[in-house]
């Protein structure tokens, strides 16, 4: 037995806005992907992730019906076969693992499943996005089900508001563009819960709700709708407006030894740095008008190239 593959995810704008109804475009990444599997010769990470899923089996079991049935016998009978998922995804990277495992137990176990062949309705797709949010916080705690979405359909999800989201189209690459979306490997595995309860106790003080709804998400709407029109050099103006208020007000999610660094981006324009996902670690994603320059000042840092301008 061998699942078809599920392809990691990079939101590009909205992480942490979008719990505030910023808007955010999130796009599939298919670097890095996963898919469930049997264990021939059992390793210790095989034994842990079929371990893992007994656990997520369980707590599938508590979904409300109305929402989403899966066939329990067939899972726990492939779980206690050995089955595992096999994955190529970093975790705690910010690109999604648990996203794409979600999407697989979804794929194969769900009863009555939506699927990508169909007509894809808005309402289908909160469906979905609904069914993916209660299956994720079994890893997270409290998750947008985003993530599984992406991986789910494979394709571009734009967040207008929580409950408005829509497959769209994003302007295709120029492969010989100079510019470039890229990841910078800051090294750390971060963790989602505490970077998102970090979040919700700031939320609670009334300046930086003030700062999230003013600045914070007035720019990430903007670099959304910059990157959707292919406007390059308003994306580039306000992601560095976007990289100045994070550096501002979400350091607690900078790894200490890049605040530095994402200082000096803004003050050189060499590049853009932002969040990618909650941070404490991870990937930290880059934007530069000129990669060839962006890569010489990031020099000994490891970068991936996501998107071409």
């Amino acid at each position: 037995m061998k699942g078809p593959l599920f392809y990691s995810k990079i939101l590009l704008f909205g992480e942490y806005g979008i719990i505030k109804d910023s808007k955010g475009l999130s796009i599939p990444y298919n670097f890095y992907n996963g898919a469930l599997k049997m264990m021939k010769t059992p390793t210790e990470i095989t034994k842990n992730s079929n371990e893992s899923l007994k656990r997520f089996a369980s707590y599938l079991s508590e979904i409300d019906a109305d929402l989403v049935v899966f066939d329990l016998k067939s899972l726990n009978a492939d779980i206690d076969a050995g089955m595992y998922f096999d994955s190529s995804i970093p975790q705690g990277y910010g690109v999604g693992s648990s996203g794409a495992l979600v999407a697989a137990i979804y794929d194969k176990y769900a009863q009555d499943k939506i699927t990508v062949l169909e007509n894809l309705t808005r309402e289908k797709l909160f469906k979905l996005k609904t069914i993916f949010s209660e299956m994720e916080s079994f890893f997270h705690g409290k998750s947008s089900g985003l993530d599984p979405l992406n991986s789910y359909l494979s394709l571009p999800i734009l967040i207008n508001s929580k409950d408005n989201i829509e497959a769209t189209g994003i302007p295709s690459q120029k492969s010989d563009g100079k510019g470039a979306v890229f990841l910078l490997d800051s090294g750390i595995v971060g963790e989602t819960a505490p970077m998102v309860q970090i979040f919700m106790e700031n939320m609670k003080q009334e300046g930086f709700r003030n700062m999230i709804k003013d600045q914070f998400v007035k720019h990430t709407d903007a670099c959304v709708d910059d990157f959707l029109k292919g406007d390059i050099k308003s994306l580039f103006k306000n992601t560095k407006q976007l990289s100045k208020v994070v550096l501002n007000h979400f350091k607690p999610m900078i790894p200490n030894q890049f605040h530095e660094l994402w200082k000096k981006g803004l003050d050189t324009n060499d590049y853009y740095l932002k969040l990618c996902g909650s941070g404490g670690g991870g990937y930290i994603l880059g934007f530069a008008e000129d990669f060839e320059k962006a890569k010489q000042a990031l020099k000994g840092h490891k970068l991936e190239v996501v998107y071409n301008f």
